[in-house]
C-alpha cells in the first residue's frame, strides 16, 4: 500500500468489516480517497461473500441458465418459469445458516421471511415453502436445542404468514455439529400482468421506502454470514434479525396490490445489507443512480447514525421506484395495510449511490463499485484430489466381514438382516420426520395435494388466478384443505416427509381442461459430495429429478444453495469447484436450467483450540416440475393387496457398490468408498417410463431407492400404505459372487420401486420391454395388512421377515425417542 493510501482506519477496523487489506486499497483507488465509516461499512457488506459471491461467481458461469420455459434467470430476486395456460411460477432458495447457529428460532424464522420477500417482490403470491436442514448428532444436547429452535422458528413464521410448508429434508451428521444448515425455498404464482424487476429507471422518479421501521437489529448480518463461526459467535446475537410474520402478511398484500396498479417501476427486498444492498443493486441494474435521504426513513430507535441505517437488516422492508406523480397512490395502499410508506429519495442520472443525512452527504459511492464491479477470486484448483478422498476411494466391500443369508457378524455378534433394517429405519436421517412436519401448517391455502410422508416430492395445485379474485386474505384463503404433500420430503423419502397415502385432491368444479399442479423437492446427499464432489453433485440433480418423476412431474428448472467451507483453503475450493462442475453437467443432462440460488461459504466452526471444522460440502438442489393433470399423480404407499411390485433401473443382478451408503456409515461406522455413479441415459429412460406409467394410470405407487437402498425403500412403502409385501429377489442363495448387504442396502442405479394393478400388467410390461429393455424386474406383490415385509431369495431362503408394526415403530418414533430421552436425562 502506498503512502498516499495509508489507511484512515486501522487494520483491525478494516478486518472488522470483513475486508482484506488489498480490498481496502482497491476501495481507496476507486473512490480516489479514503472512505468514511459509513462507506467502509457499505463496502464491507456488499463485498462480502454472502452478497457478491466473489469466490464463487466465476464457477457459477458454467451453469445452464436458459430454456424454453425460463422467463427470468439468475440476477433477479427469484427465477420465473412458464407453466403454460398463462401461469408463471417464481421460485428461489436461500440460506440462513449462521444466524440459525447463533439464535435458532429467529435465525430460521427470518430465513423464511426473507425468501418469501424474494418471491412476492417479483409480483408473485407465495404458495409454498420447503426447507433443507442439517444438524449434528441428535444424541447431542446442543443439537437438540438447535434442531428444536430451528423447527419452531420455521413453523412460527410460515404458519403465521399463511404460507404452507409442503416439503423438505433433514439430515443429521456430526459434520454439522457446530454449523447447522438452514436452507429455505419458496414458490409463488405470478399475480401481476408483468414480472416486477429490480432495475431502477426513469430520472426523477421517486424512491419509496415501504414496510416496517428500521432499527439496529441485524447489524452486519451479511458480513457475519461470510465468516467462520467461533466460540465468540454468541456475541454476534445483534447480527440476527427479528421478524414479524403478521406484518409480512400485510406487506405481501400491500405489495401485490401496489404492483397491480402499474405505478411501480422496480422493487427490491431489503434483505442482506438492507438499504445499502437495495439502493446499490437497483441503481447498478438500471444503469442509473439513487439519492436517498436517511432523515426520511421511519425508525424505531433514536440516535441512529448513517452506518447503522445503512447496515441494518431489520425485517419486512422494501424499496420501490415509482412512476413520478403516482407515489401517493402507492403510499395510500401501504397505509391502508398499516405499513410505513415514504418518499425517501429519487432516481438520478449520475450512476452513484448518494446517501444524505442531516443536511449533508453521508456516503457517495459508484453503484457499480458496490454491486457489480466487485473483487473476484479465481483460485488455483488442486491438480490431484486431496489425500482424504484418495484414501477413501481405496475402500472396497472386501474390507467388510463376510455375510450370509442369515446376516453379518459385527463386533463378534451376528446381526440378522432384520436387525440391520430396523436399525436403519431408526436412524434419524432415514426415519420419519413427522415430529418436524406436524409442527408446520401444510394445509393453509387449500392447495396442497398429498399429506406429509406420502410422496417423494411436494405437489401443489395450481388454481387459475380468476378463482382468487375477491377472496380477501390472499395467503390464507381457502384455509382448511385435507390433502397436503406436506413436508414433501421433510425427510421421508428417506426424508421425504411422511405422508399418509391419500387420494389426490380433485380438480376444481367446472374446469374445462385437466387441472395442473406444480411439484417441488429439495435434495442433497452430502456424504456423496464429500467423498466425490463431482459425482456426488451429479447424483444430487439426478435424485431431485427422480423425486419429481415419482409423482408424475416433468422436471423443469433448478434453484441451488451451495453450502461449503472456506474457499480460501485448497480442499474447500476443490470441493466447491468440482461440485459446481457436477451440478452444471447434471442440469444440462436433465434439461433443468438453473434460475438462481444462493451461495453460503465459510461454513466452518472454530473449536476452543482454534481448529477449523468444515461441514460436509452440501450443494442443495431445489427443483420444480409440472404435472399437467392433477388426477394423474401417485405417492409412495402401496395401494391394494395383489398389486405387482417392480424395480425400474439397474436390476439386482447388477453390482452396485456400498460406498458412501447409509448402511456403511450407520452399521459399520465407515465413511468411505465411491458414491454411486450417475448414468444419465438410464436416468432419463427410467424417469420417462415412470412418468408415462403414472400419466396413463398404470402405476399406483412410486418411490425411489435412496438412503438405505432397496430394503429401506420397500419398508417405507409398506409403512406408508400399511400393507405388506412379498418379495423375491430372483437371486439364488448359493450364488457365491453376491454380498447380500450390497443387494439389500446399496444405493444408486436410477432405481424406482413401483406397484401396478394386476389388470394393467400386460400393457405395463409391454411399455417396459419397449423402453427399458433389460433395466427392470418384477419383485413380487403387495400383501394384505396382516402380513409383513418378506424378502426371499430365488430358492426361497428368507433374508428379511419383519412385521409392519415393528418397522413403523422404529421409523415413526426415532426422533421423538431421542428428544424425550434427553428430556428425561435433564429431569433426572
Amino acid at each position: 500500500m502506498t503512502a498516499s493510501s495509508k489507511p484512515a482506519f486501522s487494520a483491525e477496523e478494516i478486518a472488522a468489516e470483513g475486508l482484506k487489506p488489498e480490498e481496502y486499497e482497491e476501495i481507496v483507488r476507486r473512490l480516489g480517497r479514503h472512505p468514511n465509516k459509513a462507506e467502509l461499512g457499505m463496502f464491507g457488506v456488499m463485498w462480502s461473500e454472502h452478497c457478491c459471491y466473489k469466490n464463487s461467481r466465476p464457477l457459477l458461469k458454467q451453469f445452464p441458465t436458459t430454456g424454453s420455459r425460463i422467463l427470468v434467470g439468475p440476477g433477479e430476486n427469484a427465477g420465473v418459469v412458464d407453466l403454460g395456460d398463462g401461469l408463471q411460477l417464481a421460485f428461489k432458495i436461500e440460506s440462513h445458516n449462521h444466524p440459525s447457529a447463533v439464535e435458532p428460532f429467529q435465525g430460521a424464522a427470518t430465513g423464511v421471511g426473507g425468501i418469501l420477500r424474494d418471491i412476492f417482490t417479483m409480483g408473485a403470491r407465495p404458495i409454498a415453502l420447503l426447507n433443507s436442514l442439517r444438524f449434528g448428532s441428535l444424541e447431542d444436547a446442543k443439537t437438540q436445542r438447535l434442531f428444536s429452535g430451528v423447527v419452531a422458528g420455521i413453523s412460527h413464521y410460515g404458519n403465521c404468514v399463511g404460507v404452507p410448508t409442503v416439503g423438505g429434508e433433514v439430515y443429521f451428521d456430526a459434520a454439522y455439529s457446530g454449523n447447522p444448515l438452514v436452507n429455505v425455498m419458496a414458490l409463488g404464482l405470478m399475480e401481476t400482468p408483468e414480472i416486477v424487476k429490480s432495475g431502477a429507471s426513469g430520472l426523477g422518479n421517486p424512491v419509496l421506502y415501504v414496510g416496517s421501521t428500521t432499527g439496529r437489529d441485524g447489524m452486519g448480518g451479511a458480513s457475519f454470514a461470510s465468516a467462520e463461526l467461533s466460540d465468540e459467535s454468541l456475541d454476534n446475537r445483534p447480527a440476527v434479525q427479528v421478524g414479524d410474520p403478521f406484518l409480512e402478511k400485510s406487506l405481501i398484500e400491500a405489495c401485490l396490490s401496489a404492483f397491480k396498479t402499474g405505478a411501480v417501476v422496480a422493487a427490491q427486498d431489503m434483505g442482506a445489507a438492507g438499504i445499502t444492498c437495495s439502493t446499490s443493486e437497483m441503481a447498478a441494474k438500471g444503469g442509473v443512480g439513487i439519492e436517498l435521504d436517511l432523515d426520511k426513513i421511519p425508525v424505531r430507535e433514536s440516535g441512529m447514525v448513517p452506518y447503522e441505517y445503512l447496515l441494518s437488516e431489520s425485517q419486512e422492508r422494501m424499496l420501490f421506484v415509482a412512476h413520478k406523480g403516482r407515489e401517493q397512490e402507492l403510499i395510500d395502499i401501504f397505509h391502508r395495510w398499516g405499513l410505513q410508506a415514504v418518499v425517501a429519495g429519487e432516481v438520478i442520472a449520475e450512476p452513484i449511490v448518494r446517501i444524505l443525512f442531516q443536511g449533508g452527504i453521508a456516503a457517495e459511492i459508484p453503484a457499480e463499485a458496490l454491486a457489480e464491479n466487485i473483487p473476484l477470486y479465481e483460485r488455483e484448483l488442486l491438480t490431484e484430489p486431496p489425500e482424504y478422498a484418495i484414501k477413501a476411494w481405496e475402500w472396497t466391500p472386501d474390507l467388510l466381514p463376510a455375510c450370509t443369508t442369515a446376516g453379518i457378524e459385527i463386533q463378534g455378534s451376528l446381526q440378522s438382516w432384520n436387525d440391520i433394517l430396523l436399525t436403519l429405519l431408526d436412524t434419524p436421517t432415514i426415519a420419519s420426520k413427522r415430529w418436524v412436519y406436524r409442527q408446520y401448517d401444510h394445509q393453509v391455502q387449500n392447495n396442497t395435494v398429498i399429506l406429509p410422508g406420502g410422496a417423494d416430492a411436494a405437489v401443489v395445485r395450481l388454481r387459475p388466478l380468476e378463482e382468487d379474485k375477491g377472496s380477501g386474505g390472499g395467503g390464507e384463503r381457502g384455509q382448511g384443505d385435507k390433502g397436503t404433500k406436506g413436508q414433501g420430503g421433510q425427510g421421508d423419502k428417506k426424508d421425504k416427509q411422511e405422508f399418509t397415502a391419500s387420494s389426490p385432491t380433485p380438480p376444481l368444479p367446472h374446469s374445462p381442461t385437466p387441472q395442473s399442479a406444480v411439484a417441488a423437492t429439495v435434495d442433497c446427499n452430502p456424504r456423496y459430495v464429500y467423498l466425490d464432489p463431482y459425482e456426488g453433485a451429479k447424483a444430487v440433480v439426478a435424485e431431485a429429478a427422480r423425486n419429481l418423476s415419482c409423482v408424475g412431474a416433468e422436471p423443469l428448472a433448478v434453484t441451488d444453495n451451495l453450502n461449503f467451507g472456506s474457499p480460501e483453503k485448497p480442499i474447500g475450493y476443490w470441493q466447491l469447484a468440482e461440485a459446481c462442475r457436477g451440478l452444471a453437467e447434471g442440469c444440462r443432462e436433465l434439461a433443468t436450467p438453473v434460475t438462481g440460488g444462493n451461495v453460503s461459504l465459510y461454513n466452518e466452526t472454530f473449536d476452543s483450540e482454534g481448529n477449523p471444522q468444515p461441514i460436509y460440502p452440501t450443494p442443495v438442489v431445489g427443483m420444480v416440475g409440472l404435472i399437467p393433470d392433477l388426477s394423474k399423480i401417485c405417492g409412495q404407499a402401496w395401494q391394494a393387496e395383489g398389486d405387482i411390485i417392480y424395480l425400474l433401473g439397474l436390476p439386482l443382478k447388477s453390482k452396485v457398490e456400498l460406498g458412501a451408503s447409509e448402511y456403511l456409515a450407520t452399521i459399520h461406522n465407515t465413511v468411505a468408498g465411491h458414491p454411486p455413479r450417475v448414468d444419465f441415459e438410464l436416468e432419463r429412460c427410467v424417469q420417462k417410463v415412470c412418468r408415462e406409467g403414472i400419466r396413463n394410470g398404470w402405476i399406483r405407487s412410486a418411490h425411489d431407492c435412496a438412503e438405505g437402498g432397496l430394503a429401506v425403500a420397500l419398508a417405507e412403502c409398506c409403512i406408508a400404505g400399511k400393507l405388506g409385501a412379498e418379495i423375491n429377489l430372483g437371486l439364488a442363495s448359493s450364488n457365491s459372487q453376491l454380498r447380500w448387504d450390497e443387494v439389500l442396502f446399496s444405493e444408486g442405479g436410477a432405481r424406482i420401486i413401483v406397484s401396478v394393478a394386476l389388470e394393467q400388467q400386460e400393457v405395463w410390461e409391454s411399455l417396459l420391454n419397449e423402453q427399458l429393455a433389460n433395466y427392470w424386474q418384477q419383485l413380487g406383490k403387495v400383501s394384505n395388512s396382516n402380513t409383513d415385509l418378506g424378502v426371499l431369495t430365488s430358492d426361497n431362503q428368507s433374508l428379511i421377515k419383519v412385521r409392519i408394526e415393528d418397522m413403523s415403530d422404529r421409523y415413526s418414533h426415532a426422533i421423538e425417542r431421542r428428544l424425550k430421552g434427553a428430556e428425561l436425562k435433564v429431569m433426572s
